[in-house]
């Protein structure tokens, strides 16, 4: 039911229905069982979705430190939090944070699932967007080149995360003044 509110933008009732699963998750399986934390994991979404920003980075914090303790350090699940709190760093324009997030999860994401992984290409088209909202278009087009590769080889030329990466590259040459590029 959480899940569903969630997912209509109801999000009272969301959080409503998640504070209810992890009472009982933590009283039956107890606070550190992957059903708890992935609880909070959601909880922290909602939030996230609500605009609570510090809140939501609260409760992925709470996640991650749960997540830590009992899985490896590579987990997806820990890299999805690291990166769910890095997206939530950039949303409140945080933007030295957001890469340090990015990062830590591009790092683990790398090892993990490898540099073509579209999660992997994900958290680079991430990193580049950060560089851009921060005007830093030459460092944001090196990065969404390195996604673009990543994605025509991997998903193809005509997926839609290519689309979008390139469309992203044709707004910053725009703001640089380069018509000449966004025409390629």
């Amino acid at each position: 039911m959480a899940n569903t509110f969630r997912q209509q933008g109801d999000y009272d009732k969301a959080l409503m229905w998640y504070q209810w699963a992890l009472d009982g998750y933590e009283k039956f399986l107890g606070k550190s069982h992957p059903s708890s934390l992935g609880t909070v994991y959601s909880m922290a979404v909602v939030y996230k979705n609500q605009g609570y920003y510090d809140k939501a980075l609260m409760w992925y914090q709470w996640a991650l430190d749960g997540r830590e303790k009992i899985l490896r350090k590579d987990h997806p699940d820990i890299l999805y939090t690291v990166q769910s709190m890095a997206n939530t760093f950039q949303q409140q324009g945080n933007y030295n944070k957001a890469l340090v997030w990015y990062q830590r999860a591009l790092n683990g994401f790398e090892k993990t699932l490898g540099n073509d992984h579209p999660n992997t290409l994900q958290t680079i088209y991430n990193i580049a967007l950060v560089f851009k909202n921060q005007g830093n278009y030459d460092e944001a087009l090196v990065w969404y080149q390195r996604a673009l590769d990543g994605f025509e080889k991997t998903l193809g030329k005509g997926h839609p995360n290519t689309f979008q990466t390139i469309y992203s590259m044709a707004v910053v040459f725009q703001t640089q003044g380069h018509h000449d590029k966004v025409l390629l």
